[in-house]
């Protein structure tokens, strides 16, 4: 060997800051800095897939559980606002209800007052 030529260093892969990778020598590279903090908002829960696990888990399809996991939120979704509906159409009949029932005490003569009364008192 000779004694002029730099001592032998094993190479490594690096990444380089645009994301290739080379075979270069470590230490002759700069001091990386720390990597940039990003910080991530997540709006919505990731799904629990424990069902689709369960089900991997005791011999179903993948095909069974990938539909369980686009029509499970489709269902939740359609009993959701099958839930809304109800409860307005519930609200409309309580509305209706009352005032059906104003409109029939202050149209009545005293003969339906005296008749609400008696069937209060019992």
């Amino acid at each position: 060997m000779d004694p002029n030529l730099p001592a032998h260093r094993p190479l490594s892969v690096v990444q380089l800051p645009d994301g290739t990778y080379t075979y270069a020598d470590p230490q002759s590279l700069p001091v990386q800095q720390a990597p940039q903090q990003i910080v991530q908002h997540i709006h919505h829960a990731p799904p629990d897939r424990t069902v689709q696990r369960i089900a991997l888990g005791s011999g179903v399809g993948a095909g069974a559980v990938a539909a369980g996991v686009y029509f499970g939120p489709l269902l939740v979704g359609v009993l959701t606002a099958i839930a809304a509906n109800l409860a307005m159409l519930a609200f409309l009949a309580a509305v209706m209800a009352w005032g059906v029932v104003t409109v029939v005490k202050s149209v009545s003569g005293t003969g339906s007052k005296a008749a609400s009364k008696s069937l209060r008192r019992r």
